[in-house]
């Protein structure tokens, strides 16, 4: 078994291997129904402490726990994972990159929070190169903290990848 050393312990440069920095996984939502569950939560008319919502909330609990349940069978599992190189869409147990974009190839990342998901405190990640999607997230938990740490990465890489020295003539 071969130890591979490195400068910095953890960091992984690019051009060497890919290295998770973050994985996310999306919440209950990225769904329609959690989307529609999370309006009917947020209505406050009622009574003191008594409200639609609550009293929603303790009806739909088994609706609720039957979608997080759902999104955790093998076949169902996402996730979203931020490397040093790119960000992906992962699905199934082992993996499987269904989507992703290269952390050179966006240069904004907003947070959209559509209605239903603010009950949640999520939103999604749509990554831009320009006025250009070129991927989204739908239901990350909590978006501004992964939004960040993609940009901070994003601008590692690409500042690394602007000082390397480009090759001269034919390669």
């Amino acid at each position: 078994m071969s130890v591979r050393q490195q400068t910095i312990a953890g960091v992984v440069p690019p051009h060497t291997a890919e290295a998770t920095v973050m994985t996310v996984w999306p919440s209950v939502a990225s769904t329609g129904v959690g989307r529609a569950l999370g309006r009917i939560y947020r209505i406050r008319d009622g009574f003191g402490p008594i409200s639609i919502g609550r009293l929603a909330l303790l009806a739909t609990i088994p609706v609720g726990l039957a979608i997080y349940l759902s999104m955790r069978l093998p076949w169902a599992i996402r996730r979203y994972r931020l490397t040093n190189r790119r960000v992906t869409i992962e699905r199934g147990v082992g993996g499987e990159v269904v989507q992703f974009v290269d952390l050179d190839r966006f240069d904004a990342i907003d947070v959209i929070v559509e209605p239903g998901q603010e009950w949640y405190a999520a939103g999604d990640l749509v990554f831009r190169r320009g006025q250009v999607e070129t991927l989204r997230l739908p239901g990350v938990s909590r978006p501004e903290s992964f939004r960040r740490t993609c940009l901070e990465v994003r601008q590692s890489y690409v500042s690394v990848a602007e000082a390397q020295p480009r090759p001269v003539g034919a390669a």
